[in-house]
């Protein structure tokens, strides 16, 4: 499977830089990925058909990540599992660190009604789609919209919660945000946090053993995806080259990403 990751990546790669000349002079809806994206967006009537978050109503585009996969509902569907068993926890608190335009937070807003989300995205563009993400799916006076997650942002928030989920791909700052030496109360979180190797190599290493006292922490790897994963079929995708196909529904990725489900060994914080 990792062989034929590498090779679909290497494929992405050589699209990519083909796609750059294409978008400098083709208009977007004549584009082959703008076709592909208009041809999701109308078979799904724009709600994710499938996964954690199914029937969620989704804007006409991302923020700093691939469109179709989430709209498809296969958008690191390898966390899927990890998702549903967040859910099944009833957390009073969930935050989500490097929202976007909030696929995760709008869908963990929609999926635990009875939960405070509070959701950081440091660039701007990236909360005025959040905010338009909210309002789209009525959950906007429960997903509370933050500029960039600072430390002590995120200490003060776990002393409101002794049952909290921290979501986090903070391109890189996880290492700097998730220290339980800085902040006591992640030895009790629950934590689901994408590692960027290919920002601080080792990284992941390190955030492991910084939790390996406290939580039972699990590796998870990103799968291959390739052209059958779209499960829409016209003359257009007949026609239309492999690589579009493969990568309409890959998830840009700069190498094999892996996530860490970590779920603490105690939950509750011990009485002061």
């Amino acid at each position: 499977m990792f062989e034929n990751f590498e090779r679909n990546s290497e494929r992405c790669r050589d699209y990519k830089v083909i796609a750059e000349f294409i978008r400098s002079v083709v208009p977007a809806r004549w584009r082959p990925i703008g076709y592909l994206e208009q041809l999701v967006r109308s078979r799904t009537d724009g709600r994710i058909p499938k996964g954690p978050f199914a029937g969620m109503r989704y804007i006409h585009n991302a923020f700093g990540s691939a469109y179709v996969p989430k709209l498809l509902g296969i958008y690191e569907r390898e966390l899927n599992p990890f998702i549903e068993q967040a859910c099944a926890s009833n957390f009073p608190l969930i935050v989500d660190i490097g929202a976007a335009e909030g696929y995760y937070a709008i869908g963990m807003a929609l999926r635990n009604s009875h939960a405070r989300v509070i959701a950081f995205e440091m660039e701007e563009k990236g909360r005025a789609a959040l905010k338009e993400m909210a309002e789209l799916n009525n959950v906007v006076s429960r997903v509370e919209i933050h500029a960039k997650c600072k430390p002590q942002d995120l200490a003060r928030l776990l002393t409101t919660s002794d049952r909290a989920l921290i979501l986090c791909d903070a391109e890189g700052d996880e290492e700097t945000l998730l220290d339980p030496e800085t902040i006591p109360m992640l030895a009790h979180t629950h934590l689901l946090v994408e590692m960027h190797e290919f920002v601080s190599m080792g990284i992941t290493e390190r955030v492991t053993k910084r939790f390996a006292a406290t939580h039972k922490v699990r590796r998870i790897w990103q799968e291959d995806r390739d052209r059958s994963d779209l499960p829409f079929a016209t003359l257009g995708t007949r026609v239309l080259p492999r690589a579009y196909l493969d990568w309409s529904v890959s998830e840009w990725r700069p190498e094999r990403m892996s996530w860490l489900w970590m779920k603490p060994r105690t939950v509750n914080a011990p009485a002061a």
